[in-house]
């Protein structure tokens, strides 16, 4: 698998790749299957369509990884907080106010609640080629946190924010459920036939740099050492994005194996950082996937020469758009398998 050849330290070239939401709303067989399943959530817990819809662009592009087709509020969701996906509106949820009432929500609910999840993992591994690394994930504790805080996405949940100054024990008690509860479900996928996982600290970069330290460095270091511990050869991604000058810091801080960049960190800046040896993913502005033709070509080669020398993953910045023509995908697909000159 050329991708865990480079997350175990290896050179490749060209680089392996995969896209972040690469089964998803631009693809017309997704929609089909979409449909079929009547909602979003449903579609996530049905272990049928959500491995169908995993695979789908890999039969289509032949992508270095599959990633588990999920979202990263199924496990709160699975541990007993109640979560709807309005259209037009993305997810909702009754906000958290209370220690009280987070009480209500339950460990032993959460394993049988993600059960579903390991079965589409199986499924996913058994029709994948030897080949393609399939990745499991979750959300990072603080950007799930977010959501059970606000009770929806948008902005920059100013709730949540303001509760690390005014009510930190609540913050941190929603944040130690997290970490508990992360360590089971990333533990149950690799158990399922996950290869590597993936935490997506989507909003790392919203809080200032000592509650980045405390809500985001802490808690995924914590994840990372017990999945260690139980794998140790276990490899993690961690994606704390728009972390800017605090990505080196992360590394270190966590012990992630591999760090995922978004569009605005400059790939100098983000190797100048790391310690040396750090394994990058990304990071490619998914606007450039609209634009398709020459600005497309320009933006790719510009990420593989930032990368050229380092052990890297080819990505995106953050997750590939709706609105994007397949044909633009295949385009990226070949203009990286084309490169080929030396590291």
């Amino acid at each position: 698998m050329k991708l865990i050849d480079v997350l175990n330290g290896e050179s490749v070239w060209p680089p392996p790749v995969w896209l972040m939401r690469q089964a998803g709303r631009y693809l017309p067989e997704y929609r089909e299957v979409r449909a079929q399943a009547g909602d979003f959530l449903k579609l996530c817990m049905n272990p049928e369509l959500a491995a169908e819809v995993t695979l789908q662009p890999i039969r289509r592009y032949g992508f270095d990884a599959a990633i588990l087709f999920s979202d990263i509020l199924i496990l709160p969701w699975a541990l007993g907080q109640n979560l709807k996906f309005s259209e037009g509106e993305g997810p909702v949820m009754p906000a958290i106010r209370s220690l009280a009432e987070l009480e209500t929500l339950s460990i032993e609910a959460g394993a049988a609640g993600t059960a579903s999840i390991f079965e589409t993992v199986r499924r996913v591994r058994d029709q994948l080629s030897p080949q393609t690394a399939l990745i499991g994930f979750a959300g990072g504790p603080f950007t799930v946190a977010c959501y059970m805080l606000d009770g929806k996405g948008g902005g920059e949940f100013p709730r949540t924010r303001m509760l690390a100054y005014e009510n930190p024990a609540l913050v941190e008690a929603v944040i130690e459920l997290l970490v508990e509860a992360t360590i089971a479900y990333l533990l149950g996928q690799v158990a399922a036939g996950a290869d590597c996982v993936m935490l997506f600290e989507s909003w790392a970069g919203i809080l200032p740099p000592a509650q980045f330290k405390k809500y985001v460095i802490a808690p995924n270091a914590r994840i990372v050492t017990a999945l260690k511990q139980k794998h140790p050869g276990l490899r993690i991604i961690g994606f704390p994005r728009l972390g800017g000058l605090l990505v080196g810091e992360y590394v270190r801080g966590t012990g992630v194996d591999a760090v995922g960049l978004d569009t605005v960190t400059d790939p100098a800046m983000a190797i100048a950082a790391c310690p040396q040896g750090t394994v990058f993913q990304g990071n490619l502005d998914p606007l450039l996937m609209k634009m398709g033709g020459d600005a497309l070509a320009a933006g790719a080669n510009a990420v593989l020469d930032g990368f050229r020398g380092q052990k890297h993953i080819f990505n995106l910045g953050h997750g590939i758009t709706p609105d994007v023509d397949p044909e633009t995908v295949q385009q990226l697909m070949n203009l990286i398998r084309a490169s080929s000159a030396s590291l």
